[in-house]
């Protein structure tokens, strides 16, 4: 069982959204769990599994969609992004492994290059050079920035594909573990203090370990936008307290948060544990999870 997590560059067209969605439906063999899309970050988020071929087949379905509806050259949103389908990942579920998601990302990865035509990033586990490893790195410049570089610059040169963009954009396509993305809203509309507290929590500012954060304005709020990228590491409930904490620092406190997509189950046992002081719970005195493992 695989998973995938595209991100496609749409969040306000319901029908580019549903019809995107459609194509990975029509694949037999794919199950589509979740859709959610921004309006402000101009995204949307679908996340489907099944078997490793049926997955792969949907992935690519969803790619030659997005590039026949979505415009890059007519884009904007506050989520950094280089292409129609941004980035897609596959994350290994029951009786599956990371190994197995980099063949895959690889797989997929080239397909789109050689038949599609859009200029392909391979991160995360499937990266064929450390430091295109880490998504921002990739991200870098943006689509406008990615276009113009593409190719004049070795370092920004596809892994498969051709060394330039057309509307479309191109696509990151790698093998990762199960991310959480996450998002607290602050009670304040002055985005500068979401910006300061992304970057404290924000590991590649010494921050927490596993934690990518930007932060921006979503709706008239500030809004910390963030991945969690290592949950088992720093589990979302330490998340939410530096937040809380670096808020309070300026004067503001957090409103409410939101997932963009789906969480693993047991992200939201060590929340449970921590926020009600159950530190000695076993995950079998959860009702469902007795029922499930008795069945």
């Amino acid at each position: 069982m695989i998973e995938c997590i595209p991100n496609f560059s749409e969040g306000r067209r319901e029908d580019v959204i549903a019809a995107i969605g459609a194509a990975v439906a029509e694949v037999p063999g794919a199950t589509l769990l979740d859709t959610s899309a921004d309006a402000d970050h101009n995204r949307s988020v679908i996340t489907f599994a099944g078997p490793a071929e049926a997955v792969a087949e949907a992935a690519f379905q969803a790619v030659r969609r997005a590039a026949e509806l979505i415009d890059m050259t007519q884009h904007s949103g506050q989520h950094p992004r280089v292409g129609a389908t941004d980035v897609l990942p596959f994350v290994p579920l029951r009786g599956a492994t990371l190994e197995q998601c980099v063949a895959i990302a690889r797989a997929v990865g080239q397909r789109i290059g050689d038949e599609l035509g859009i200029p392909v990033y391979l991160y995360e586990a499937a990266a064929t050079r450390p430091e295109r490893a880490a998504l921002p790195n990739l991200r870098r410049g943006e689509y406008e920035g990615l276009r113009e570089a593409i190719g004049s610059d070795p370092a920004r040169a596809p892994d498969f594909g051709p060394a330039r963009m057309g509307t479309a954009g191109a696509t990151i396509v790698g093998a990762r573990q199960p991310l959480i993305a996450y998002n607290i809203y602050l009670n304040t509309a002055d985005v500068e203090v979401a910006k300061r507290i992304a970057k404290a929590v924000r590991g590649s500012s010494g921050g927490l370990r596993g934690v990518r954060a930007l932060g921006m304005l979503v709706e008239g709020r500030a809004q910390v936008s963030m991945n969690l990228i290592d949950f088992r590491t720093t589990p979302i409930h330490r998340v939410v307290e530096m937040v809380a904490r670096e808020a309070a620092a300026y004067g503001a406190l957090v409103a409410e948060s939101e997932l963009v997509g789906l969480i693993p189950e047991d992200a939201l046992l060590d929340a449970a544990r921590f926020y009600l002081r159950l530190h000695g719970m076993a995950d079998d005195q959860i009702l469902e999870r007795r029922l499930r493992d008795r069945s």
